[in-house]
């Protein structure tokens, strides 16, 4: 969960998550040491008066300055690569759901079930429980078990939305008249909040998505819950 004044990423509920947050600390880190060596050399430049005759015209400096940065990209480019195809990844997923956005809310679609699906609208502010996040909770929370592959399938009613969770590091469009897929496995019990990253109309600030990561157990307890009551 972000809270005020943070800076970084939040707390990664994902293996694909811990894998961005890691890159993008190798990334980081790059880009603070070429940051630092140039604002080195604009310093050296504007504060001296000599002039060293070999770096004017050297072959050597010449190629080091070419082959360096080729060898930074590869380094970013290499793990980079890594984690699209980790992230494009779907294998064995032991639960398959349909997220359907509409105007302006969400309903989940529970495939493997017979007859398990349903909408998902923001809770108004004046009907919050303390406690409760505004603009963040939902009626309904997509519930599933933890440690298990899940597989999302994202599509649209209407007009474009995307489906976000930061912490389990997933975005996905949804389209209408096209189904996109993707893929996260949860790595600790908790509440997991995302809201639609595609600007789609009026409301679109009020369409979260709230994912709840529950043990195996509980989370047959619920679905045969929710089937009684369909």
């Amino acid at each position: 969960m972000a809270h005020p004044s943070q800076l970084g990423f939040q707390d990664a509920a994902s293996p694909v998550m811990e894998e961005l947050l890691h890159f993008h600390d190798h990334a980081l880190m790059i880009v603070f040491l070429i940051s630092t060596l140039v604002l080195y050399i604009i310093v050296a430049m504007v504060s001296t008066k000599l002039t060293n005759k070999y770096i004017l015209d050297s072959q050597e400096i010449e190629i080091i300055w070419t082959i360096l940065p080729a060898v930074i990209l590869i380094l970013i480019a290499l793990p980079s690569l890594r984690i699209l195809y980790l992230m494009d990844e779907i294998n064995d997923p032991h639960l398959t759901i349909k997220a359907m956005g509409h105007q302006w809310y969400w309903s989940y679609e529970y495939t493997d079930y017979e007859d398990l699906g349903f909408d998902s609208y923001m809770i108004p502010t004046q009907d919050l429980t303390p406690g409760q996040f505004r603009l963040l909770e939902t009626d309904h929370r997509m519930v599933v078990p933890v440690e298990s592959p899940i597989r999302i399938l994202v599509s649209a009613e209407d007009v474009l939305h995307s489906w976000a969770v930061p912490a389990l590091g997933v975005k996905m469009d949804a389209v209408p008249g096209r189904l996109n897929q993707t893929a996260f496995i949860t790595s600790r019990p908790g509440v997991f909040y995302g809201q639609c990253s595609e600007i789609c109309g009026a409301n679109h600030s009020f369409m979260p998505i709230v994912v709840e990561a529950v043990p195996l157990e509980h989370f047959e307890n619920w679905s045969s819950l929710m089937l009684e009551d369909a």
